[in-house]
């Protein structure tokens, strides 16, 4: 098996990574990101970015994944990071009470060569009141967050239900990554992990 690099600092990826058992390093890239566009164009351009410039001095038996993650409404406005909790507040506010797209970006790359996938998660939110929103800002898990919350920790109480992939909205879309790279399920059927 290839030695797995994640091109991303992104603390949620790693944790999805070790919580499967993988054996990975991490090397981030420090590439600019887009954030204008087609929501899928962007996340998949962003991915592959990321990927092809860490592969650049990874070594020819790595095997890079770059994973870029965004939120999207109506298939066009893509809301990306906060700046500040004036913005996670407008983020959550256009979110309340409606459905919105989770799109991920998945490129690998391995001396070369170059695989990419897309993944879609729909999200729904609970209608929520101005105390919900500010009492969520307050707790700071906007921060560094597309679309201003964070599924897997208290945000989760923002939410009504999800359509697809959860581990997508967390930040890496895994049944994608397997398809990419079916030798990676090898790794899980061991027993010496």
């Amino acid at each position: 098996m290839s030695r797995l690099v994640l091109a991303s600092g992104s603390p949620q990826r790693r944790a999805i990574l070790d919580d499967l058992g993988l054996a990975f390093e991490v090397r981030v890239s420090d590439v600019a990101e887009e954030d204008e566009g087609a929501p899928r164009a962007v996340a998949s351009e962003n991915a592959l970015r990321k990927a092809l410039a860490v592969a650049e001095g990874a070594g020819d038996d790595a095997l890079v994944v770059g994973c870029d993650t965004l939120v999207a409404t109506d298939g066009v406005q893509i809301w990306g990071k906060p700046a500040d909790a004036d913005h996670a507040r407008r983020t959550l506010r256009h979110l309340s009470g409606r459905t919105h797209e989770v799109v991920s970006g998945l490129a690998l790359v391995q001396d070369g060569a170059v695989r990419t996938a897309t993944e879609i998660t729909e999200v729904t939110f609970r209608d929520l009141s101005d105390a919900e929103i500010d009492w969520y800002v307050a707790t700071g898990e906007w921060q560094g967050r597309a679309g201003a919350y964070a599924i897997q920790q208290r945000g989760a109480v923002l939410v009504n239900r999800i359509a697809g992939d959860y581990l997508n909205v967390v930040g890496l879309p895994v049944a994608a990554l397997l398809t990419l790279r079916q030798d990676l399920r090898s790794v899980f059927a061991r027993d010496d992990r």
